[in-house]
């Protein structure tokens, strides 16, 4: 365990070594202001890592990631995130990416007590809930439990629309976009769910307006 431990700081040693070798001002960089233009909201699973898929480079990205990519807005830790990016940062793009094959997903789908993990997998369960007899209607299980993964990304693409950071900056700025994707794991490619990040915002608009204003009539004026 020691040997895979230290392991790390070998292969650190050796990154620093290569950066350098490209670059003699690479860390000298890294120092300055970021002004990344997406923040990322991903999946905590080791296996999908935001700046590799998408092939960015350090300071391009601002990312938070959770179990299942859930964005529950009782969690301080991502609505400090989003209110963050959003407001100093100035994101102009927020990404949620689920993926397929999501642990988190197929937990919530398990007829299972996971203990301290259960209010966390309710947000998922919620989601399985408001879109029961499409899901049900799928008899094949792994094409349910992708289904599943699309429609989690798609409610929690419309939970970070419901903060008033969010809204407040499109009326004013036309950003942040907020976008839905999945990383298909057995072939590497990001897909983009097209939502329709305007219609999402007028759908809602009558229960979740935190601006006292018409959002799509501001935008347009």
């Amino acid at each position: 365990m020691t040997q895979s431990y230290e392991v790390i700081f070998e292969n650190n040693r050796k990154w620093v070594e290569s950066k350098l070798s490209q670059d003699s001002d690479f860390f000298a960089k890294l120092t300055k202001p970021q002004t990344p233009e997406y923040l990322y909201i991903g999946s905590a699973d080791s296996r999908v890592t935001a700046e590799e898929i998408m092939g960015a480079r350090p300071g391009e990205v601002f990312v938070h990631r959770s179990i299942a990519n859930v964005v529950n807005t009782l969690d301080m830790n991502s609505t400090a995130v989003i209110q963050y990016a959003v407001e100093h940062l100035k994101v102009k793009h927020i990404i949620v990416c689920g993926h397929y094959h999501c642990d988190g997903v197929k937990a919530a789908m398990a007829p299972q007590d996971f203990g301290l993990l259960n209010p966390w997998l309710r947000n998922i369960r919620d989601v399985y809930r408001l879109h029961q007899a499409e899901l049900d209607a799928i008899s094949n299980d792994n094409k349910r439990y992708d289904r599943l993964v699309e429609l989690n990304v798609l409610e929690q693409c419309i939970n970070v629309t419901k903060m008033a950071c969010v809204q407040e900056r499109y009326i004013l700025e036309e950003h942040p976009i907020v976008h839905g994707w999945v990383f298909d794991l057995r072939t590497g490619k990001i897909i983009d769910l097209e939502i329709d990040f305007e219609k999402v915002l007028k759908d809602i608009q009558k229960i979740y307006n935190l601006t006292e204003s018409d959002w799509m009539m501001s935008r347009k004026k």
